[in-house]
């Protein structure tokens, strides 16, 4: 492994555990898996992302969604409105696949699948890149736990810090 791709990996799983994310890549590389989405895989994050467009009732409000801002903007309305209580983990980490959809769209980042001893999920990386996230328990994890936090600030935070963790690792290739 590159020191540029270790110093990476590092330094997400610093950022993402002081964000408070449940599940970090800190598996040694070798022992992680990734691989695309299978066509089930693909399927059972539509399903999530249902879950989450039926709160996008009219025509206006269909076409802000298809931005960032209207997907985090729906996210921040369903966290405001207290439409899923804590122990609605299922549906807290359909708000996680909308919120993965959004790093997707602005960062240019791609769905994918990371195995390891853990078990299998689905997470988001940025392709070329160890820089790996997993959006589906960003939410529900804050909720759970009982915090107050808003959706966009959260974006934006790590956005940020895969904005500087790559061009940390461009500069030292």
């Amino acid at each position: 492994m590159k020191i540029c791709t270790l110093t990476s990996t590092l330094l997400i799983m610093g950022f993402l555990s002081l964000l408070g994310c449940s599940k970090l890549n800190d598996a040694p590389q070798e022992q992680q898996k990734v691989s695309a989405l299978s066509q089930a895989d693909v399927e059972r994050l539509d399903k999530q992302r249902a879950i989450i467009t039926q709160f996008v009732a009219d025509e206006d409000s269909r076409a802000k969604y298809q931005k960032v801002a209207g997907k985090l903007g729906t996210l921040q309305a369903i966290l405001n409105q207290k439409e899923f209580q804590p122990s609605q983990t299922y549906e807290l980490q359909c708000m996680g696949a909308v919120l993965g959809d959004a790093f997707v769209q602005e960062m240019g980042m791609e769905w994918v699948m990371v195995e390891d001893e853990h078990g299998t999920d689905p997470a988001v990386r940025l392709p070329g890149t160890t820089i790996i996230i997993f959006p589906l328990t960003m939410i529900s994890k804050r909720v759970e736990r009982g915090e107050t936090f808003d959706v966009f600030d959260l974006f934006n935070g790590i956005a940020d810090k895969i904005d500087q963790l790559k061009k940390t690792a461009d500069k030292t290739k």
